[in-house]
Formats: C-alpha cells, sequence, structure tokens
C-alpha cells in the first residue's frame, strides 16, 4: 500500500524511536509505502522516497510549547497548508491508506479530499479528545465567547469522527467514553490501539548509574522517583507541588522533575522558593543522558489533572515500561491507566487531588520489590504495546 501519514509530530528521519515513527516502521518493514507529512518553520519541500518512505516538509505555525487554546487556533491553518503542498510536491502519488493521530482535529479537510480522489481508508489514532479536555480544565467554556470556539472545534471532532472508517482508541476507557459522548459513532468502526513502540533495552550498568546520579547530584542510596515529559496545564502541577511538599522532611526518598512546558517555570520557581532537600527539576537533559536517566531511577511518575472527565492515557508511560520501571499513577478518577499499571502488579494509583494518598503510595513503593515489579512492566510492553501488535491492529481492521 502507499500510506500518507499526517501528524504535527516533527519526524527528520524514520531511525527515530517514538510512538509514531515506531509504527510507521513496522508499516515499511512489511513492504508499504509511508509519506510523512511533518512540520516545518522553513521552506516547503518533499524528500525523494528512499527506504520505503518520504519526508512533506509543509510549513505550519508554532504549537510546540504553547497553550492549548493558542495550539487549537495555530492548527485551524494547517488542513489548507498540508493540502497545497501535496498538491505541489505530490502531485503523482495517491494513497490506499490515510493513518492520522490527534491532535489535531482540524484534519478532516484534507482527510477527505485524499479520501474522495483517491478511494483511500481512513484510520484514526485517537490520542486526545479535544475540545472537552480544554473545558474540563478551564481552558475553553461551553458559553459566551469561548464557547463559540469550543461549538467550532467540536463540529471539527464530529466530522473527523465521521470521516474515518476506523477509530483506534488507547485504552478501553477510551473507547466507552467516546461511544458514550457520541452516540452517532457506529461501535463496529471503534476498537482498541494502543499506544505502541519498539521494544529496546533501557537497561544500563551499575556504573553508568552511579555516574548519571553523581554528575546530577541524585543521592545513590534513595528511592528515586522520576517525572519526565511535558509539565502544562493537564499534569495538574499545583498538585504536584503539593505532593513535593508533603513530602519534603523523607528521607528515604527523592523526586526528579525534567521536562518542560507552559508551566515548567511554576514548578522550578517553587522548587527553589521552598528550598526542598530531596527534590531536584530539571529543564531538560542531553538525550543520551535522559535516555539512560530514566533506568537510572526506581519508580516513574505520571500526572493528570483531576478534573479531566476524558480518560487520557499518556505515551510517557511506554518509556518507563521499557525501562522496567514501576510506575505511580496520579490521575483523574476517569481514566484507566493506574488500572492497567496495578492490574499488572507494577504500578499503584491514586487521585490527583489527594496528597495523603500520594504519600501513602510513596510510602510503598519504597518498600516494594521493585526489581520484580520492573520485570512484569516490561513483560505487560511486550505484551500489549509493541509496534508490530499495533500495525497488527489497524491492517485487519481494514480488512
Amino acid at each position: 500500500m502507499n500510506i500518507l501519514f499526517l501528524s504535527l509530530f516533527p519526524v527528520s528521519d524514520l531511525s527515530q524511536h517514538g510512538i509514531y515513527t515506531d509504527l510507521l516502521r513496522e508499516f515499511v518493514k512489511r513492504g508499504h509505502f509511508v509519506r510523512i507529512v511533518s512540520p516545518t518553520a522553513e521552506q516547503e519541500t518533499a524528500d525523494l522516497p528512499r527506504d520505503g518512505y518520504a519526508i512533506l516538509w509543509v510549513k505550519t505555525p508554532q504549537i510546540a510549547g504553547v497553550g492549548l487554546l493558542k495550539k487549537g487556533i495555530g492548527t485551524m491553518v494547517i488542513t489548507p497548508n498540508i493540502k497545497r503542498a501535496l498538491k505541489r510536491f505530490c502531485a503523482d502519488e495517491h494513497y490506499d491508506l490515510v493513518l492520522y493521530p490527534t491532535p489535531p482535529i482540524t484534519l478532516a479537510g484534507v482527510v477527505d479530499w485524499v479520501k474522495r480522489r483517491d478511494g483511500a481508508r481512513t484510520y484514526l489514532l485517537l490520542k486526545d479528545i479535544f475540545p472537552q479536555n480544554a473545558v474540563d480544565i478551564g481552558i475553553l467554556k461551553k458559553s459566551g465567547l469561548k464557547g463559540l470556539i469550543y461549538r467550532y472545534f467540536r463540529a471539527k471532532e464530529k466530522q473527523l469522527y465521521a470521516i474515518s472508517d476506523r477509530i483506534g482508541c488507547m485504552s478501553q476507557a477510551n473507547v466507552d467514553y467516546l461511544l458514550r459522548q457520541d452516540p452517532e459513532i457506529d461501535p463496529a468502526k471503534v476498537e482498541l490501539c494502543p499506544n505502541s513502540v519498539e521494544p529496546l533495552e533501557r537497561t544500563i550498568t551499575a556504573e553508568r548509574r552511579r555516574e548519571l546520579r553523581e554528575r546530577y547530584g541524585i543521592p545513590q542510596d534513595k528511592t528515586v522517583f522520576l517525572y519526565g515529559g511535558n509539565l502544562g496545564r493537564p499534569q495538574g502541577v499545583p498538585f504536584i507541588m503539593g505532593c513535593l511538599r508533603a513530602c519534603r522532611n523523607r528521607q528515604d526518598c527523592f523526586f526528579l522533575i525534567c521536562g518542560s512546558g507552559t508551566e515548567f517555570p511554576a514548578l522550578q520557581a517553587f522548587a527553589e522558593t521552598e528550598r526542598l532537600p530531596n527534590v531536584k527539576v530539571l529543564p531538560g537533559l542531553p538525550h543520551d543522558d535522559y535516555e539512560d536517566m530514566v533506568p537510572a531511577c526506581d519508580v516513574g511518575l505520571l500526572f493528570l489533572d483531576c478534573r479531566f472527565t476524558i480518560p487520557n492515557f499518556p505515551s510517557r508511560l511506554l518509556s518507563y515500561m521499557q525501562a522496567r520501571l514501576p510506575v505511580l499513577c496520579c490521575t483523574d478518577p476517569n481514566t484507566d491507566v493506574g488500572d492497567v499499571c496495578r492490574g499488572g502488579g507494577f504500578g499503584w494509583k491514586c487521585l490527583s487531588n489527594d496528597v495523603s494518598s500520594f504519600c501513602a503510595a510513596v510510602d510503598s513503593a519504597c518498600a516494594a520489590d521493585r526489581e520484580t515489579m520492573g520485570a512484569k512492566s516490561y513483560e505487560y510492553l511486550l505484551a500489549n504495546y509493541t509496534a508490530d501488535q499495533g500495525c497488527r491492529i489497524i491492517m485487519k481492521g481494514l480488512e
């Protein structure tokens, strides 16, 4: 098949590792050709096909590292840009399958155009439920001026669902929510298609572990809890601050927060003002250092704002699982990510508005057999979240 992949995820080379590049490599391995649409702030251009894929660079507005509302508005202009670039650079290409994740939800126009032109099948990888997620955390409202914005994006969301032949959801809670929220969707076209990766060995030597901890001022003899990733409104940073403050006098654990995002400056200023002795907040590490830092820690952390009514399922979980870490999930009551981790024997869960429950979960993690739980984490990844499995699910759904 010829596959068109539409995303705002920047791809410079298919050798990169991530939930999208790993999945696309599986299609290439099976003999399919993949045309990848990738955003750029530079001049638009198209690569020549190589090794089963090619990249189309499309000029897009700045949407990385900005708030949800600004990101949503920025995505409004993307569809005509992609359509124009496809006509200009890829006029001779026709596609059998259009594969596209959310965000954004504003790709319906270009998806529908390719579907009608080429008779292509369409598969939505539902990674984000916008605009309801923005309503949940107070960025949008369903009334007033912001209500107009909400209704615009809600219409785009429904349009995207309608033109999708298949919709792959990250978890069962996602499937249930989608069908409950949009009962007009045919349940037969909605299926479970989790985040997936090509499994890699993310273990390190004891010497490398000691070296990294020493370099970044992390104690050698304490249980280290790691959060790595985006720090924005969806992560509920005020709750994170409350948890760190509540654990400030603990002698048995250390918290490493490594990331970026709209709320990172506030969290960094908080850590500096509070002078927490067992907390380090870093703006980011060199790629190789971060990849090794994950297995140099003991427990992975997930944070989601407790106000969410939509069931998020953070892809960050997979990096912890590859490093054989158990995971402490601090979330809203609607996601099932905590149930998956606890049910699989490799994690703990608490609500992200209950600091005392977080402290109790930290107690459990410090006392646990983390090596055994980490092994279960990796085994669960191999059984459920590989890119090979993701590719098979998509192909089977299109039969």
